[in-house]
């Protein structure tokens, strides 16, 4: 397995060459790690020449680093590199792992969608799989996929209008959300936002659904829950958001990029205030990469778990077994 890792990653590096990718090498020693409700960080402290220690963080995705570079004239990057994210652990989770991420300026996000079925038949020809495979679920890799959006996935799997439940201008009502929940059989817990019963439902009825017989591209996110994404055009309820699946696994996560620095900085204070009440912790906000929002151009944007997709070219059943050396193991 860690040998056909190496094969697929020769061919994903190939890929990028062969597209005009330039591979760049963000650091992962960053001011803010993130700005999401859920991410969770490893927190440091980076002690100056003064002796004066500074708050610090190692980065869950280098896409801070890589939107400075778009702003300053880079037009198509990519990034394989380790991130890291606390509170994550299990089959398909490591609290250090390697991600590939890639941006493509002036380019639609449906672009994206095509550089992940050609990833996926690259890695499934390097391990030569006929599919890709993941506790008894497979998919076919080089299939046309099916191409979801998230509302007719909560009605088709859910039986739920999940857009009842947003208003025009994307603003969420949970109770709307509970009542077609309860309605549909399901449990609704005491204390609840809009933001957890979406994935709770999302995490239940929907995502084992996806990439079966063929991977699945969930699109058209809540814009509610796309915090990094721009609106779609004919609706801003949605946004240009989507999700790849297969055998059940998310495996990358793409976006019509937000370049609007008021409008993101709005999105990273709600999603602090939310994380502040969940978790009573918030990270602060990187002011250098708001500055290089305002001066970045149009561009599309994914992050793809490079040890998800060699799990499931390899058949692996955890992510331990596809990692050269796994992170030591910390707690019972």
């Amino acid at each position: 397995m860690l040998l056909a890792r190496n094969r697929i990653e020769a061919a994903v590096r190939a890929y990028l060459a062969e597209h005009d990718f330039l591979l760049v090498d963000p650091p992962g020693l960053q001011r803010s790690p993130g700005n999401e409700t859920h991410l969770h960080a490893f927190g440091t402290t980076a002690i100056g020449n003064d002796g004066v220690g500074h708050q610090a963080f190692l980065h869950t995705s280098p896409e801070f680093a890589m939107k400075k570079l778009l702003a300053a004239g880079e037009q198509r990057i990519a990034s394989l590199g380790h991130v890291w994210r606390n509170r994550e652990r299990g089959a398909l989770h490591a609290p250090e792992f390697t991600m590939l991420e890639w941006y493509r300026v002036g380019e639609d996000y449906t672009v994206l969608m095509d550089d992940c079925m050609a990833l996926l038949g690259l890695a499934a020809r390097a391990t030569g799989a006929e599919r890709l495979r993941f506790k008894g679920r497979e998919a076919d890799p080089f299939a046309r996929p099916e191409r979801l959006s998230v509302v007719d996935a909560f009605a088709r799997y859910a039986g739920i209008d999940l857009l009842a439940s947003v208003n025009g201008e994307g603003a969420t009502d949970a109770g709307a959300l509970a009542g077609q929940m309860r309605g549909q059989g399901l449990l609704v817990p005491a204390h609840y936002t809009w933001s957890y019963l979406f994935s709770l439902v999302l995490t239940e009825k929907i995502e084992p659904n996806l990439g079966l017989g063929r991977v699945t591209i969930l699109d058209r996110y809540p814009a509610a829950e796309a915090a990094l994404a721009r609106r779609c055009d004919d609706d801003p309820r949605v946004a240009e958001r989507f999700e790849l699946y297969a055998c059940g696994v998310e495996l990358a996560n793409g976006f019509g990029e937000l370049t609007n620095p008021e409008e993101q900085r709005r999105r990273f204070a709600a999603e602090m205030n939310e994380k502040q009440r969940l978790y009573g912790e918030r990270y602060p906000i990187d002011e250098e990469f708001l500055g290089a929002l305002a001066i970045m151009p149009a561009a599309s944007g994914i992050a793809l778990g490079f040890d998800r997709v060699v799990m499931l070219a390899t058949g692996a059943p955890r992510i331990d077994l596809v990692q050269w050396v796994p992170v030591a193991e910390f707690g019972a």
